[in-house]
């Protein structure tokens, strides 16, 4: 399982870089293999807030449609433009092009709640 040590992941399958203030987040390796074939993602607009734990969008695939929880809480300050068109890339670079969105983050307490590399793949490996 491909999760790298330099991000914090959920137990709800998100990651997060942190940059300063601002969280990137995306889902892991493992969810969208899960998931396969991602063909749409909807997710909220610049200027929104998201809660730790809530729902702030979807990701639909061959599959199924599954929510997206959010692991930082606090104000969406950029969507990936990338996405609208090619949601695959979330299938082909999880970590790197695929990422979802940027938050600003209201309670940087929340960053401790999320797991390491490490415990994230000794929890959900196969």
């Amino acid at each position: 399982m491909n999760a790298p040590a330099e991000l914090k992941y959920s137990e709800e399958h998100t990651w997060v870089r942190v940059d300063g203030n601002r969280a990137y987040v995306g889902i892991t390796d493992f969810a969208q293999a899960e998931l396969g074939e991602i063909v749409f993602v909807e997710l909220p607009a610049v200027g929104s807030s998201v809660e730790f734990g809530e729902p702030f969008g979807s990701v639909e695939s061959v599959k199924t449609v599954s929510e997206l929880y959010a692991p930082v809480s606090g104000t969406v300050v950029e969507v990936n433009p990338a996405l609208e068109g090619s949601p695959e890339l979330i299938n082909s670079s999880p970590f790197g092009d695929g990422w979802m969105i940027a938050v600003e983050v209201s309670n940087p307490a929340e960053l401790d709640k999320l797991w390491s590399a490490e415990k994230y793949a000794e929890t959900y490996s196969e």
